[in-house]
């Protein structure tokens, strides 16, 4: 007669918690450092229904709170743990084009190959909450605004990029 096997080591419950809350953190960091807000950027022209220059940190923070709060769900609520790693692929990929719009917009000053470039941020958000979602739906519902953000962030690319185009 076989007994059931336990098995012989457990992440403890704070490790994805933690986990989640250093990557929003360095995601975060690595953005504010490849985004400079000096005289190229102050001298676009916006549109008249930006948002105030203030707002974007905060805004930020909250969104990149509730991303690491959503990883968190999809990741515990992961049946296995080829379902983890693909909740950690969709995360990383997201990272990555979050890192790179800010990157190309503001370090390369180049809001037009940004413009491009928000298609496939916009895109990963989407994925996360349609594939990692599946397993939370407070996962989905967590990323909603952040979905909705750069809705509104690639919109205010195309104007500027409409308003000040061309970039060399």
């Amino acid at each position: 007669m076989s007994a059931a096997r336990l098995p012989t080591s457990r992440l403890p419950r704070a490790t994805p918690v933690l986990a989640a809350a250093v990557a929003a953190f360095l995601i975060a960091s690595v953005g504010a450092l490849v985004t400079d807000l000096g005289p190229w950027y102050l001298s676009l022209k916006q549109p008249d229904w930006k948002p105030p220059d203030w707002l974007f940190g905060p805004a930020w923070t909250l969104i990149f709170g509730l991303a690491a709060i959503a990883g968190v769900y999809a990741w515990t609520n992961a049946p296995d743990a080829a379902a983890r790693r693909q909740v950690i692929a969709w995360f990383s990929i997201n990272a990555f084009f979050n890192i790179l719009w800010s990157a190309l917009f503001f370090r390369f000053a180049r809001p037009d190959w940004a413009l491009l470039e928000v298609v496939f941020l916009w895109l990963s958000i989407a994925m996360i909450i349609m594939i990692p979602g599946r397993y939370s739906r407070v996962t989905s519902w967590l990323m909603v605004p952040y979905l909705a953000w750069v809705t509104v962030a690639g919109l205010l690319n195309l104007a500027v990029v409409r308003l000040n185009a061309p970039f060399t």
